[in-house]
This record gives C-alpha cells, sequence and structure tokens, in this order.
C-alpha cells in the first residue's frame, strides 16, 4: 500500500546526473497549480531534495489559513508531550474532531490531499504548533520505531509541514543527509539543508522510501529560534485509513 501511494505522486524519477547539471543541482520548480477559483493564487512546487524526496510548495496556504490556525491554536497551546525537553521545547495542540471539520480545515486537508497524492482519511489530526526565542525541536524521525504505533493506520508515509508567519530569525528545518553544501541552522552554520520558514510555504518529505521501507535520511530537526516566534502546522500521513 505504501509503495503504491508514493509511485502514484506525479513526482519525476531521479534525474541522471547530466540532467541535474542542466536543471541545478539541488532544486527544480515543477508546474504552478492554481488552487483558489479565480486563479489569483498559486502553489509553486519546488523539489529540494531528491533522495530524501523533499518538496517546498510555495503559497500552499493563505495569509487568512495562516491567521485562522494560529487563532485556534493559541488559546490551547501546552508544552510538547511525548519529549523531553532535552529533545523538543516547543508548545503545542491537535485540532479536535469538530475543528476538523470546518469549511476552512477541510480546505487545508483537502489541498494536502491533492499536492501529497494521499487520502485526507489517512491523515491524523492536524497539530499547530509555536516556538519561542530559543525554543528547538532536535534530529529526529517522523516515523514510528515502535511497532505498536503503526497497529491503526499503519507507518507514517509522509509528512505535510506548514509555516504559518516569517516574521521569526532563525527555526530552519534542517535536514542533515538532504544536501552537501552549508546553510545556517539557528545562527550555526551546518551541513546539509536548511528550510527557512516562510508564512504560507508548506513542506512535503515522504519517511517511507519508494520502496516502501523507513528511509532514515529523512531525519530533520526545529532548528532554535533566534528572534520571535515560530508557528508551524503539522499533518503526519499513514499507509492506511485513519478513520
Amino acid at each position: 500500500m505504501a509503495h503504491r501511494l508514493l509511485t502514484s505522486h506525479r513526482l519525476p524519477p531521479n534525474p541522471s546526473a547530466e540532467e541535474r547539471g542542466r536543471r541545478g543541482a539541488r532544486s527544480d520548480l515543477l508546474v504552478i497549480i492554481d488552487w483558489d477559483e479565480d486563479g489569483s493564487v498559486q502553489v509553486k512546487p519546488e523539489i529540494l531534495s531528491w533522495s530524501p524526496r523533499i518538496i517546498l510548495f510555495h503559497n500552499f496556504l493563505s495569509m487568512q489559513e495562516c491567521d485562522y490556525l494560529k487563532a485556534i491554536g493559541r488559546p490551547r497551546l501546552a508544552v510538547s508531550l511525548g519529549v523531553t525537553s532535552k529533545v523538543r521545547t516547543s508548545s503545542g495542540m491537535f485540532l479536535t474532531s469538530e475543528e476538523q471539520n470546518l469549511p476552512i480545515i477541510q480546505a487545508i486537508e483537502n489541498r494536502i490531499a491533492v499536492f501529497s497524492q494521499i487520502p485526507a482519511e489517512n491523515g491524523e489530526q492536524m497539530q499547530v504548533l509555536r516556538y519561542k526565542q530559543s525554543q528547538f525541536y532536535s534530529l529526529h524521525f517522523d516515523y514510528f520505531s515502535n511497532v505498536s504505533h503503526t497497529k491503526k493506520g499503519g507507518q507514517r508515509v509522509a509528512t505535510m509541514l506548514m509555516y504559518l508567519n516569517d516574521d521569526v530569525e532563525g527555526g530552519e528545518t534542517f535536514f542533515p543527509m538532504a544536501a552537501a553544501g552549508e546553510c545556517s541552522c539557528g545562527g550555526t552554520m551546518v551541513r546539509g539543508l536548511c528550510v527557512k520558514p516562510s508564512q504560507g510555504d508548506a513542506l512535503l518529505f515522504w519517511s517511507l522510501g519508494l520502496n516502501g521501507k523507513l528511509d532514515p535520511d529523512t531525519m530533520h530537526a526545529g532548528c532554535p529560534v533566534l528572534r520571535g516566534e515560530k508557528w508551524s502546522a503539522t499533518k503526519w500521513m499513514r499507509e492506511r485509513t485513519l478513520r
């Protein structure tokens, strides 16, 4: 099932070395797609890495959608559970079933399903997160190492990480295995791929390879916030339906 979901996504196969040289070593711009009725807003997918497979969708959320998610999340933020303070120091909350059924949230859910090519029914509850100054999330995997967590819905196939603001310094999403160049992770120069938060952008990456096996190269981190606050919304998608 996971292999079928992954290969169904309209993502080109890995280019040859010659093709990568013509296109650029690290990124390519795919077809521009309208997501609103009048065509005034266009999602612009950009391939950031072929292995692991990472796509950045520019203009994925509107400013109003970003503000709405922050407004829903702010009153119920709590210190993130399940990991120690040495690993993750953010605050977060999960949308309720009632909130998931709101028209504005359903529109986002449907958009995620279209661009990931993974059915909405396979998605976990959306999570809203806030990182204050100096807060971070250390290197980790989104897939489950404990198989007991996969009994309902199977393994996590992919993650859609949506950035809700950009008035922040630091807070990049860091993939150490995705690139060979240098980038800034919370003010520290590191080797790999660092994605800077930009309001409305969304980052899609697959926890499983095209062979359906766990991909350890998807290890990533939330870099420390140097100034301001970082707001994001996360959608994890499974192999099978969760509903």
